[in-house]
C-alpha cells in the first residue's frame, strides 16, 4: 500500500456563497478575518485571512451546483498544504483516487482536487506561506 499523502498544514477552507458582500462582511466583522489579494481566477469571490488560516468565499453559479457528480474546482473544500504536489498525484494515481488539476499562474501554484469517499472535495498544492501572503498587500473585499 502507497504511503499516506504528505500533508504539511491546512491552507484554507472554501465556502461557496449565494451572497458574496454579506458573506465577506460576516468573516470580516464578525469573525475578524481580513481581506487579502486574490488571484484573478475568472469570476468573483473573496480571499480573507486570520489565525493562521484562509477563508476562500466563491460566488454561487450553475457550476458550483452541489448536484454536480464531478471533480469541481469551484465548490466547498478543505485545502492542504503538501510540499511535493507530483508525488502527491502519483499517490492519488497509485490508490485509484480520480483528480483534477489547476495551474494559478498568479501564484506560481498547481492545485489538485479531489473527493473524498462521501464526495466532499478536498484540494492540495504548494502555497506561499499564508502569514506572507496576508502580509504582503491587503486587497479589496469581493475582488
Amino acid at each position: 500500500m502507497p504511503p499516506a499523502l504528505p500533508i504539511h498544514s491546512t491552507n484554507h477552507v472554501a465556502r461557496v456563497t449565494r451572497d458574496l458582500e454579506a458573506s465577506t462582511e460576516f468573516y470580516r466583522d464578525v469573525l475578524g478575518f481580513q481581506p487579502i489579494d486574490r488571484p484573478d481566477f475568472g469570476f468573483p469571490g473573496a480571499w480573507l485571512y486570520n489565525y493562521d488560516l484562509q477563508i476562500h468565499l466563491i460566488a454561487a453559479t450553475d457550476e458550483t451546483d452541489p448536484e454536480d457528480c464531478g471533480i469541481s474546482l469551484r465548490t466547498d473544500h478543505v485545502a492542504f498544504h503538501v510540499d511535493d504536489i507530483q508525488e502527491s498525484q502519483r499517490l492519488l494515481e497509485e490508490r485509484g483516487i480520480p483528480f483534477a488539476t489547476n495551474y494559478v499562474e498568479d501564484t506560481d501554484v498547481t492545485q489538485v482536487f479531489f473527493k473524498d469517499p462521501d464526495g466532499n472535495h478536498i484540494e492540495l498544492g504548494t502555497y506561499p506561506c499564508s502569514k506572507e501572503w496576508a502580509q504582503r498587500a491587503v486587497g479589496p473585499a469581493g475582488r
